[in-house]
């Protein structure tokens, strides 16, 4: 999966990613103070709700608080996630020019193209639905897979393919009733919340799992219907929530250390910001997720 599907996503940082790696071991660049002139982030065009051109998405504003924090402007490089992202954008560098960006604010823990910093914040794939169609009373995966076999056979469940919400579908015998999407998709007005906004909300979906982040946001945003938002738990077999970091270079580790001190000071700004957008959380592995709030 792409970095960007890991978080569609992750559907896409999953609905994000870990299984496309470019080849080789990066290498490590030169550890030495830099004079930054600007807070210069390295993020997809048309992705939310973690980043756009507007300046929209989580990341974005995550961005921003640590800009000012810096006493920086931000600055943005932008690069469809998709195939070799850090390849085009933290790590592109032409023998005259410096490097476009110093960071990525969205990368999973354990993701091996960048250097990882400490998580700050961890979710998991959730469900969402209309109202009706016998799922009013759904308020977990026990209560979703409790329900009649023969109705659960009728529903359209989309999912991203070759992503943990396939898999879980797998797992409990409702592939038949997964509608799939492609997780690789050239097209650059894609975005990954369209399974919610476009089908789920019109009706051509009864259900689609997909990344927290992509569920609570797009599920937010809509009004009508008024969409459910229910986290599912991680199972044998079945992972579905991941902790999320941020990216930067090899060998920068004063730059790793700035931006950790930075993640340390604005947790509680940054836990708001995900509140803001609904993000379902979890509080660690083996915790229940809150369900996200509309």
């Amino acid at each position: 999966m792409t970095l960007r599907h890991l978080r569609s996503g992750l559907a896409l940082l999953l609905a994000c990613l870990l299984a496309i790696a470019l080849p080789g071991a990066p290498a490590a660049a030169q550890d030495k103070p830099t004079e930054r002139k600007a807070l210069r982030v390295c993020q997809d065009p048309n992705n939310l709700p973690f980043s756009n051109r507007s300046g929209e998405g989580i990341e974005n504003r995550i961005a921003e608080l640590f800009g000012t924090a810096l006493g920086l402007p931000v600055t943005y490089y932008s690069f469809p996630q998709r195939l070799a992202f850090i390849r085009n954008t933290l790590r592109y560098k032409l023998p005259d020019q410096d490097y476009p960006c110093d960071i990525v604010m969205g990368v999973p823990v354990g993701y091996d193209q960048v250097s990882v910093t400490q998580p700050y914040y961890r979710s998991t794939y959730a469900m969402v639905f209309a109202p009706g169609n016998g799922l009013d009373q759904v308020r977990s995966a026990a209560d979703f897979l409790a329900l009649d076999r023969a109705k659960l056979a009728k529903l359209r469940i989309g999912v991203y393919d070759r992503s943990p919400a396939s898999d879980w579908l797998n797992k409990h015998g409702l592939i038949d009733s997964g509608v799939p999407y492609q997780m690789m998709n050239a097209d650059p007005d894609q975005y990954p919340g369209e399974i919610i906004e476009k089908d789920l909300a019109s009706g051509k979906l009864d259900v689609a799992i997909v990344w927290g982040p992509i569920a609570g946001y797009f599920a937010k945003r809509i009004k009508s219907p008024q969409l459910s938002v229910v986290p599912l738990k991680s199972e044998p077999g079945v992972r579905l929530d991941f902790q999320m970091a941020m990216g930067v270079r090899y060998g920068e580790r004063e730059w790793k250390r700035q931006v950790e001190s930075l993640i340390d000071a604005k947790r509680s700004e940054i836990a708001a910001i995900l509140a803001d957008y609904g993000v379902p959380l979890v509080a660690d592995a083996d915790a229940s997720p809150t369900r996200a709030k509309r």
